[in-house]
This record gives structure tokens, sequence and C-alpha cells, in this order.
């Protein structure tokens, strides 16, 4: 008699099936450990401890550090499942910490939690799960993943605004046809429900909201710690190339910023360009912000190229909202062409692509924008 296929698309009894969930000691991760142990799934939790924070409070809106590691450990004995913790605080700061930091001394709008998911988490994680013989790794992310005929796409969470495929468009086909996202058919306060059912712990916890790394939203502090020399006083400039102002630094601003700029004029001037090479900032008014033409670098490609001649979406930055465009691929790089007008597109921010279909909004892949 065949096996009938389980709840994550394989062909296996849950009881014969090994899944690795991540657990960063949230209310999301642990609850994904616990919808998989309740089902009968053999669960091995994984906790990665990426950088050193002694002053966490289990009130803290940060994740895989202090607390939150007490926090996922605690879960995991509620639960009697096996939990392992990796430390990686050096591959974090190599491949995640430094990255952020050299992207704003490069005028650019990095996004770590990206960097994070393509190095560590899924890189390495998946790595160790493999080695674990596991037949799935398993996380918290709101995404939507619909596997047929093992292969695995991935698409908006039905709840739009806890969506993080945004963030995982440099996913590689490998990984994505390895990972499990349970949460992406839930709404957060279905998630809290269940946690609360399965009496865990961490079911009232706040959310992760910060940079993990950037206490309170503070990056300028952590590139000053790290970087002390790189606060250098430069020009500001008009659109005419005329100086009317000094900065303290180019990492105190980014494209689309009104505030902080500190120059009296009749209208508002907001920033239009930083350029690094020069130590210059760029202002003017607001409409010099609007853009429809995008390059990126360094694309990653979900699926197949002729899916890129039917209607495209792209978004710009994690919260935004889709906006058709015409998309034209030249191997790692891309050109975009907005069919509207958007604001405040930087450098070092992602592009990505999406198509729609039965199922939701279908992630493609995306890119890092160039300029």
């Amino acid at each position: 008699m065949k096996t009938k296929i389980n709840s994550i698309g394989i062909e296996k009894d849950p009881k014969d099936t090994t899944v690795v969930v991540a657990m960063s000691g949230g209310v999301d991760s642990s609850t994904v450990a616990g919808m998989m142990k309740k089902d009968g799934y053999n669960v091995i939790g994984i906790t990665l401890k990426l950088y050193d924070d002694t002053k966490q409070t289990s009130k803290s809106k940060q994740c895989c550090a202090g607390q939150d590691i007490i926090d996922a450990k605690r879960v995991a004995a509620k639960l009697n499942i096996e939990h392992k913790i990796l430390y990686y605080q050096s591959k974090f700061k190599v491949g995640v910490v430094d990255n952020f930091v050299e992207s704003y001394l490069a005028g650019e709008t990095p996004i770590p939690c990206v960097q994070c998911n393509q190095t560590v988490k899924f890189k390495d994680l998946f790595e160790e799960s493999k080695n674990l013989k596991a037949d799935a790794l398993v996380t918290g992310h709101y995404v939507k993943s619909v596997t047929q005929n093992n292969e695995t796409n991935m698409y908006r969470a039905i709840d739009q605004n806890r969506d993080q495929s945004y963030f995982l468009f440099n996913t590689t086909r490998e990984q994505l046809n390895y990972l499990r996202f349970p949460l992406g058919s839930l709404l957060k306060d279905e998630t809290r429900q269940i946690a609360k059912e399965l009496d865990l712990n961490v079911a009232n916890k706040p959310d992760s909201q910060d940079i993990c790394f950037v206490p309170n939203g503070d990056y300028v502090s952590v590139i000053q710690k790290l970087r002390p020399e790189a606060f250098k006083k430069g020009n500001i400039k008009n659109l005419d190339g005329k100086v009317i102002g000094v900065h303290d630094g180019i990492v105190n601003f980014t494209i689309g910023q009104r505030k902080g700029i500190k120059i009296s004029e009749k209208d508002p001037l907001y920033v239009i360009e930083i350029n690094s090479s020069k130590n210059e900032i760029i202002v003017g008014p607001k409409e010099k912000l609007i853009k429809r033409k995008i390059n990126l670098r360094d694309i990653n490609i979900l699926t197949y190229e002729k899916d890129f001649n039917k209607e495209v979406y792209v978004k710009i930055r994690s919260t935004g909202k889709l906006i058709k465009s015409n998309v034209k691929i030249l191997d790692s790089k891309a050109e975009v062409e907005l069919l509207e007008d958007e604001y405040g597109i930087s450098p070092g921010q992602a592009c990505v692509f999406y198509s729609r279909d039965k199922y939701g909004d279908r992630l493609l892949g995306g890119g890092w924008i160039s300029n």
C-alpha cells in the first residue's frame, strides 16, 4: 500500500519523518515546533546564537541571543524534543554585521535580514540539517509554500502584513525544495492561539522588531562602535552643485530622508543621492525622488526565464506594495522598468519579483539595487 503524502508534502508517515525546526525563541518558531510535534513528526530544534547581548530580557524585541536562547530551551523541554544550540557569532559577524557596516559606508541602505537568511540561516543551518539526515528544515517565517512533484514554490503569506517572502528572495532552488513554512496560511492571532493551546511560555512574547544586533533601531551607534573613523564631515549640495551645508558623516543619511538635514529652505529638502567617493550628500525636492528604472546586480532566479514574459510585479521594500513592471534578465544582472512612479529607491535595497497564479503571489527571485 502506497504511503500517503504527509502535511509537509513528503511521502512518509510523520513518525518516520525527521524535521529540523529553526527555533529563535520567539512565538512563531516555537509554535511551529509544537505543531510538528503534535502532528507526530520526529522534531529536532536548533537555535543559533548569532551575537552576544547579556542585557536582554523576556520582553526583548530582538532575537538570537540571551533570553531568547533560554526561551527556546524551555519550549524544547516542554515539547520533549531534542534541542541543539549552534554558536555562529563569528560567521554572523563576517557575513552580516561587517556587510551591514560596509554598505552604509558605501552610501547604500542594507537589508541584513536577507544576508542573515542567505548566509547563516539557510546555508549553514541547511547543511547542519542535512548532516542530521532530516527530511526537511522547517521555519516560522510567514510565507506560504506549495509542494508538488517534489518541487516547492514560495508565495506571499495569507497575512500580508506579516509576509516575509521579500527577505527570502536569495533562497536557492535546492534550499527551497527542502524548506517548509507552516505559518504561511495563518494569521498572527491564530499562531498565538495555537501557542496558548500548546501551553508554551512564549505565547504572549512580543515580536522581534529591531534588527537583532541594532538595539532600539540605532544603527548609527553600531557603525560608530565598529568604524568610528567613518564619521567624516563633508558637504551637502543642492542639485545645482552648490554647497549649502555640512554633514557629520554619510552614514547618518539614507535616500529619501527628510529629517536631520538641518538646512532651512523655503521648500522641504530630501536626500536625493549619497556620493560616498566624494563624501557628499545631494539634496533636492521630493519630486526628484521619483524613479521608473532600476538596475540590479547579483540576481537570484527561482523559476524559468520564460516566466518573465508574463505579467511581473516587483517589491522595492519589505513593507511596499507590488508594482507592475517589465523585467529584463541579463545573466547575473537585470533591468527593471516600473510601470508607475516610486519614491526613495536606494542602492543596497532589494528588488523582489513576483507573478500571480491560483495559489497567490509567487516569488520568482530578485536582486540588489545597484543604481
